[in-house]
């Protein structure tokens, strides 16, 4: 095997295993709530600790280059390291412990030396189909996501083997990336100077991209934080004990590493914003019917959310493409660093939300409220088509 496949074939499998660090806790919660071990605000923290420990984490890495002055492999081997340890002391103290929220937080810390720099190295190796490249990268992110989920159904709702297999999978991503080779178009920057990063957000076309990507990432995380305790209530409605949510929660989940995969493929023959206006369009749909289907019965409950789930996350790579075409060489990996920093802040405020929507609302219509950020997305990506140097992006194809 070549020095290009070896060493995709080991970025995608560390951000695999790495990445089961992400939703190691938040896998258990619908069962943890449904058997009143910890309450539905409980849950939330648990996730959206995860998610301001990220934002945290990318601020720090973007202030000082980190992705871009140092050898991406040793970072991102180095957090996977600490991520495992941070992980493994959920075993000592279980879900009800104070200290419980902060090991997430600085779960999300760690993970910032992951996602973007895993997203950077990909990118060093892409030249005609970068769309491609860091679509597999966030198909790997969103397998990896989905894992603990199947961790759960297969353990027999036992959360520490859930924790346990999290915390091995991401050591094992630590030693192989360590093993790969950075691509040709891999360029390290000298010393960090704020300045030029300010400078390339304040372009139009950089913040248009970014209103996408906000209006994708509104919808992104809160749902696959919730629609694990979504279908239990769905199942709930029609009497289909039948069907496991933990499994199903995986499936759903795991299809938009599908989406993000065909996506990549699309939009880097016919267009980045194409593709994404489609995936929004589909994915918001899907969040604005979703809560009726329960009423059709369990197979079509069931069928939408896999619909939503491979569409939710398959436009996530090409704003990141985006980015990687319309900034210069050197600031690749901070720039992708601050637009990750920018979702994941959004995100916090999406996860917390969704349980107010369901006591006010019931799950019937609570997640109405999320297709608001796709439909706006679509019009920030709509008038970046207008942009003179949107010719940069997939090689002149909009």
């Amino acid at each position: 095997m070549g020095q290009k496949p070896l060493s995709i074939t080991l970025i995608i499998t560390a951000q695999v295993a790495c990445m089961t660090l992400w939703f190691s806790a938040s896998a258990v919660v619908p069962n943890l709530i449904n058997t009143g071990q910890i309450t539905a605000e409980r849950g939330s923290l648990l996730t959206g600790a995860v998610q301001i420990g990220f934002v945290l984490g990318t601020l720090i890495s973007a202030f000082f280059g980190l992705a871009d002055r140092f050898d991406p492999r040793r970072v991102f081997s180095v957090s996977a390291v600490l991520g495992c340890c941070i992980n493994a002391l959920i075993l000592a103290v279980g879900f009800n412990d104070p200290w419980t929220i902060p090991l997430r937080f600085l779960t999300g810390v760690v993970l910032a030396g992951i996602y973007p720099v895993g997203m950077k190295m990909a990118a060093g190796w892409a030249r005609q189909n970068i769309g491609l490249m860091i679509g597999a990268l966030v198909g790997a992110l969103t397998l990896g996501s989905a894992l603990p989920h199947l961790f759960t159904a297969l353990s027999d709702l036992d959360w520490r083997t859930v924790i346990i297999a999290a915390s091995v999978s991401s050591l094992l991503g630590a030693c192989a990336i360590l093993f790969i080779k950075l691509g040709p178009a891999h360029q390290k920057a000298g010393r960090f100077q704020p300045t030029l990063v300010l400078a390339s957000l304040r372009k139009r076309s950089v913040l248009l991209v970014n209103g996408g990507y906000l209006g994708h990432m509104w919808e992104l995380y809160a749902m696959w934080t919730w629609i694990g305790a979504f279908l239990v209530w769905g199942l709930q409605q029609d009497g289909a004990g039948r069907f496991d949510p933990a499994l199903i929660t995986f499936f759903i989940v795991a299809s938009g590493s599908v989406g993000c995969l065909m996506a990549g493929a699309l939009a880097d023959r016919y267009g980045r914003t194409a593709t994404t206006m489609a995936a929004m369009a589909v994915s918001g749909t899907c969040a604005a019917i979703i809560g009726l289907t329960p009423a059709l019965g369990a197979q079509w409950m069931i069928a939408v959310a896999i619909v939503w789930g491979f569409s939710v996350v398959a436009d996530s790579a090409q704003f990141s493409a985006a980015i990687a075409e319309l900034s210069e060489p050197g600031l690749v990996g901070t720039m992708l660093t601050v637009q990750t920093c920018l979702g994941f802040l959004l995100t916090t405020i999406a996860i917390q939300i969704v349980p107010i929507m369901v006591d006010l609302f019931t799950w019937r219509y609570a997640f109405i409220f999320l297709a608001i950020g796709p439909f706006l997305g679509i019009l920030s990506m709509w008038r970046l088509r207008y942009q003179a140097d949107a010719i940069r992006l997939a090689n002149g194809r909009l």
